[in-house]
């Protein structure tokens, strides 16, 4: 069930906090486009390189690669994007409003015979007269053009999707790397597609971010490897993001709803403000873009097993998410409101390991020059110590505000340097307190332990 409160509730934290601002706001801004703020893009870099090291760094035979953008145009006609990667479409005759066709029909299908009936008796949104065309097919892709001169010799596309360049890349690959099936090519990078109606905040956007991983295999594996990374994209959700599992549900595709070469399709749903919508696609996409891809270059695209000496067209397994839905996901499950110490406030109970900022180091007093020091002292240190992690510093407002401001973005330490870390006490001096987010429960550390207990908490 759609709740539009907490959708309002995360778009003006994301606003207020520097996670996401409406591009080109100061013009009115763009439908469909966006641009992360200081602690989006930290927390869109934590997701992104979370991702490579379990995909890539820590699997042994999967490779990153880094595609361009614009590509030769004749991919995306033999990968049938030109012909197919459509949108149903209607318009209103009456006010000229444009919309999505299956999102009025609320349906996953894209038939347009189905649609056509499903829609007869319906109401434009916009103006409420039933006075909407018969659905139509749109293409969503984005036309631009290489060189000087505007004409269809030059007509190029923005990538709708990553795996384009995986595929065009496999021979690459296998050449310079020498892999044995199974092996996966994994990519992070931006796409773009005209969507008819662009809404829900980022969830449906016209340029979107992409983490796509293709797993090329012998047609034999292909249920056993389909499992494999069906899970793999569950326990990435739950395990490592702490995404909780009652917001998530399997969603397998009807015939209706799959790419006409795929033989198998699952979505992860996520139980998102605006409603239960996929977040996560598992798809058995055959040898279709292989075999494609082979026939209208001219190349050979086929695998040779050194041993068998048997040469054929690898099936493919596609684990792909949004960088975009995965953030927002993570922003509806974390947000919390609750009472803490007879306050009401709001939180995010990030994951450590996500989490924009690590750790806020603070002097209990601003006015008090040698805590102040020592404060700044300790966040250098932590600074060195742990790489390429975020450590903020605030002495701005009381103790309490400042660790306010810090639980609703989700950082999960608060180290306060105060009068007994300067003092003699034997059993006191050089300890911080260090408070946690969640419970807002506070413990004394030593200064020599801080580094590798905050490095163990966010690993």
């Amino acid at each position: 069930m759609a709740d539009v409160q907490l959708m309002e509730k995360i778009v003006s934290l994301c606003k207020r906090r520097g996670f996401v601002f409406p591009a080109s706001e100061i013009y009115g801004g763009l439908a469909g486009f966006y641009d992360y703020g200081p602690l989006g893009v930290e927390l869109a870099n934590n997701l992104k390189q979370l991702w490579w090291r379990k995909v890539v760094q820590e699997q042994d035979n999967i490779f990153g690669i880094d595609g361009a953008i614009i590509q030769n145009p004749k991919l995306w006609e033999a990968s049938g994007h030109i012909a197919s990667f459509t949108d149903p479409l209607v318009d209103c005759k009456n006010c000229g409003a444009r919309h999505r066709a299956d999102h009025l029909a609320n349906t996953d299908s894209t038939d347009i015979t189905e649609l056509t009936r499903l829609l007869m008796d319906t109401k434009c949104p916009s103006c409420g007269q039933k006075a909407l065309t018969p659905p139509r097919r749109y293409n969503m892709m984005m036309k631009t053009w290489v060189g000087p001169i505007e004409d269809d010799s030059s007509l190029a596309y923005l990538r709708p999707e990553t795996a384009g360049s995986i595929f065009t890349n496999f021979k690459n690959v296998s050449d310079s790397m020498h892999p044995k099936l199974p092996f996966g090519i994994a990519q992070v990078g931006k796409a773009f597609r005209n969507e008819i109606a662009p809404r829900d905040f980022i969830f449906r956007v016209r340029e979107l971010e992409q983490m796509e991983m293709q797993y090329f295999i012998r047609p034999e594996m292909q249920e056993e490897a389909y499992e494999t990374w069906r899970t793999f994209a569950w326990s990435f959700l739950t395990d490592e993001l702490g995404i909780r599992t009652e917001s998530l549900a399997w969603h397998e595709h009807a015939e209706n709803e799959r790419a006409h070469y795929a033989t198998a399709a699952h979505d992860i749903y996520f139980n998102f403000p605006h409603g239960s919508k996929e977040l996560w696609g598992t798809h058995n996409r055959t040898d279709f873009d292989l075999s494609s891809h082979a026939k209208a270059s001219g190349q050979d695209l086929t695998y040779l097993d050194e041993e068998s000496k048997e040469q054929f067209v690898p099936y493919v397994i596609e684990s792909s998410v949004g960088v975009g839905r995965m953030l927002l996901a993570i922003l509806a499950d974390a947000y919390r409101e609750d009472e803490l110490g007879g306050e009401g406030r709001t939180y995010l109970a990030l994951a450590p390991r996500i989490a924009p900022i690590k750790a806020m180091v603070a002097p209990l007093l601003k006015n008090k020059p040698e805590l102040v020091a020592k404060a700044k002292e300790v966040r250098s240190m932590l600074r060195s110590t742990l790489r390429n992690t975020a450590i903020a510093f605030d002495d701005n407002g009381n103790i309490g505000k400042r660790y306010r401001r810090q639980d609703e973005i989700g950082t999960p330490f608060c180290i306060t340097i105060d009068f007994d870390t300067l003092g003699e006490s034997p059993e006191l001096k050089d300890t911080v307190t260090l408070r946690h987010r969640d419970s807002g429960a506070q413990e004394r550390i030593a200064l020599a332990d801080l580094a590798v207990y905050l490095k163990e908490a966010i690993a």
